[in-house]
């Protein structure tokens, strides 16, 4: 197996999988062509499938040319328009090139966000960000919350492929939460010398989420402490934590 991230934009990342003894190649959350193009080109590779998270245009924006030029399939979610779409995909599990990928309905970011978990890597697009999780667009912060929690059943060493790179201003949040996490502190600095040497923070491990991501610990005291803190009518339980804690990191700027 090879995993290939595809800088576009300003801080996105499209990733290409190419499978070991096969020939199934796939793009994931292409939001532009130009990039993904030059590098199947460059490896004299043709993709087998295209699999979209959710609608937003940064994740899509390729799609249409894509599936133009190598004539491959698109999977995405049913309930928007994903360009050239030919399978609709809800919960359960999907075939693509003899491998059986599960597909989990993620809901919060998006309406019908969905997230793809193959062998030990998971493709969350919007919904868990390493250090940090989605903005609230369609759902709200229960639907959000309950995302989050399914993908945390997964087992720790689950690579997490999310879509953008915001780690580093996500730890400095967390750090903000919880000063006094030395977790947080040691991934902080490992971080921050991969990007100084031009390096991406990604993929990170559901373990390393649990132990420096507040958004996935919003059960523990610590957490809660610091969100009432903030906003002292909070509730003490992990739902109404999640969404202080989320309406919080949307007016961060530290």
């Amino acid at each position: 197996m090879s995993l290939t991230l595809i800088p576009a934009f300003r801080d996105n990342y499209i990733y290409l999988l190419t499978l070991p003894q096969k020939p199934g190649v796939w793009i994931i959350d292409p939001g532009e062509a130009a990039p993904v193009v030059a590098e199947l080109s460059r490896r004299g590779l043709r993709p087998s499938a295209i699999l979209c998270t959710h609608h937003h245009a940064d994740h899509i924006g390729g799609v249409a040319e894509l599936a133009a030029t190598y004539q491959c399939p698109v999977l995405g979610p049913g309930a928007s328009r994903i360009p050239a779409r030919t399978e609709a995909l809800r919960e359960g599990t999907v075939h693509l090139d003899g491998e059986k990928i599960t597909v989990l309905e993620v809901p919060g970011h998006t309406l019908d966000h969905l997230a793809f978990y193959w062998e030990n890597l998971l493709f969350c697009g919007d919904t868990l960000f390493a250090g940090g999780c989605g903005r609230i667009f369609e759902g709200d912060a229960a639907m959000l919350y309950a995302s989050l929690q399914k993908l945390a059943q997964l087992p720790d060493a689950t690579k997490i492929c999310c879509a953008h790179e915001y780690t580093l201003a996500n730890l400095h949040f967390a750090a903000k939460v919880e000063p006094d996490n030395d977790a947080i502190g040691e991934r902080l600095e490992r971080v921050r010398r991969r990007r100084e040497a031009g390096q991406p923070s990604l993929p990170s491990t559901l373990g390393e989420e649990r132990l420096s991501n507040p958004f996935l610990r919003c059960h523990l005291p610590s957490v809660q402490h610091a969100v009432r803190a903030v906003y002292p009518d909070t509730a003490a339980e992990s739902v109404a934590t999640f969404a202080a804690l989320r309406r919080w990191k949307d007016g961060f700027r530290g």
